[in-house]
């Protein structure tokens, strides 16, 4: 009897631990995604999400675009790309995001697409590519705050050092199930760079 006590404590004691690792990460993520930093770079760049069955942007898309409009006509940057695939809705994500920025009288000839950003490694390795071509180099990523940790994680993998970075204006219920998917997410970015 007293060895299945022992295996329960220490099965409890393995789940008490994992659980306050999995709220300390959690933490550090909100910390992070909500502690914007914001310096003057060559290039925005603001990750895709999903577009309306209308062609519009969703509401998580359009803050991400509303923080990069406002980015840029303050100066921060002089290029933007907008990184993103085809979703289910069946909608190019970089060019909805692009048709959406020159509408907000961004200049069409300072803002590049990748189409092939399906997603976050992706843009990492593409914007990587795109900016070597260019001969730029600094960078500023937009993005959800609960998505900025895991952003700055794949851009550093592929040679951005520092990382700068600026959070959408908004939240909704859904970012607490975002934040636990991003647990897991993290983890398996840091674990499986390739």
């Amino acid at each position: 009897m007293p060895n299945i006590t022992k295996l329960l404590f220490k099965k409890r004691t393995i789940l008490y631990l994992l659980l306050i690792w999995f709220l300390i990460h959690v933490l550090l993520v909100t910390f992070d995604g909500f502690h914007d930093e914001k310096q003057i770079v060559d290039v925005g760049v603001v990750l895709g999400n999903k577009v309306e069955i209308d062609g519009t942007p969703s509401d998580r898309l359009l803050s991400r675009l509303e923080k990069t409009a406002e980015l840029y006509s303050t100066g921060y940057f002089s290029y933007i790309l907008v990184s993103g695939g085809v979703g289910k809705e069946g909608f190019d994500e970089a060019e909805v995001m692009k048709r959406y920025l020159v509408q907000k009288g961004i200049p069409n000839d300072k803002i590049i697409t990748d189409n092939m950003g399906i997603n976050t490694r992706m843009t990492a390795q593409n914007t990587r590519k795109i900016m070597d071509a260019m001969g730029v180099k600094s960078v500023m990523v937009i993005t959800q705050f609960y998505h900025m940790s895991r952003t700055k994680l794949a851009f550093s993998q592929v040679g951005f050092d520092p990382v700068y970075s600026a959070h959408a204006n908004y939240l909704e219920w859904r970012d607490c199930y975002s934040l636990f998917r991003e647990f897991f997410a993290y983890y398996e970015y840091l674990l499986l760079n390739h």
